[in-house]
């Protein structure tokens, strides 16, 4: 690739997050320290960005850390940001702080996952939770969405399934506006299609933000009780790895006393 097809690459893409953003030239200019004029020169591939204003400009722009190499490889530079699989001796020490975590948040469920909501760590809290659930679904590699949206999963079980359906479906298409994921999306395209449990046909998708008196809760049945949990979801602080950066915990809190107690009571049995 001669360096002019590289610089409008680069400068195509550059433009295209900027615009996802909503950010005028001059906006990112400010931001970044530079001028509008040598913004515009970038993304007509007038000009061959540096590799840190590549990087200065991701930052800015919020482009997720995956997406960082591929505008340097564009650029013509190399990768900055390494991808080391969680198996690898240098992630033992965060593989044990994620285990420790999972486990100290018991009996809450609690799992990690993903940039495709995989399953790489979950706890017991979780396990309680896939009672039931097909085993083919259970079977390596575990997806998230899959296990709560697929009719043999979860689904059949959540008393609130159109709303929280549509929560996880939202979510998702968040990620992909900001994230040009293309496995991302064949999930998406996947999940949506998946059928409504005979209980739940004929139940529209709603509209908006459904109504709650704090947040969402996901509201389960298990062993002849209804659960009720609200999520959270925390990523890692400035990661320097795009696995570390796609890694996502996401824990379960009970959303009301009956769930809470229930699950003192199964911790103390």
């Amino acid at each position: 690739m001669t360096t002019t097809l590289m610089e409008k690459r680069v400068g195509a893409m550059l433009r295209h997050w900027r615009e996802t953003r909503r950010l005028s030239q001059l906006e990112l200019a400010l931001r970044a320290d530079s001028s509008a004029r040598h913004i515009s020169f970038i993304e007509t591939g007038r000009s061959r960005p540096s590799p840190d204003m590549v990087l200065k400009l991701a930052e800015h722009l919020d482009v997720p850390v995956r997406e960082r190499n591929d505008l340097l490889l564009a650029a013509g530079y190399a990768p900055q940001y390494r991808e080391t699989p969680l198996d690898d001796p240098a992630m033992g020490v965060l593989r044990a702080g994620i285990d420790q975590l999972l486990k100290g948040y018991e009996p809450y469920p609690a799992l990690v996952v993903d940039g495709t909501y995989g399953v790489v760590a979950a706890n017991g809290g979780i396990g309680m939770l896939l009672d039931g659930v097909a085993g083919h679904l259970l079977a390596s590699p575990l997806n998230a969405m899959r296990l709560t949206l697929h009719p043999e999963g979860l689904a059949p079980r959540i008393r609130n399934l159109p709303e929280w359906r549509g929560h996880l479906l939202h979510q998702m298409e968040r990620q992909i506006a900001l994230a040009r994921s293309a496995p991302l999306r064949a999930l998406y395209d996947e999940v949506a299609a998946y059928p409504l449990p005979p209980a739940h046909e004929g139940a529209e998708r709603p509209a908006g933000p459904p109504t709650a008196p704090f947040a969402l809760p996901l509201r389960i049945e298990h062993d002849g009780q209804v659960l009720s949990f609200v999520s959270s979801i925390s990523t890692f602080n400035t990661p320097m790895d795009v696995t570390v950066a796609e890694l996502a915990i996401e824990t379960l809190l009970p959303a009301d006393r009956a769930t809470a107690a229930f699950l003192r009571e199964r911790a103390d049995a």
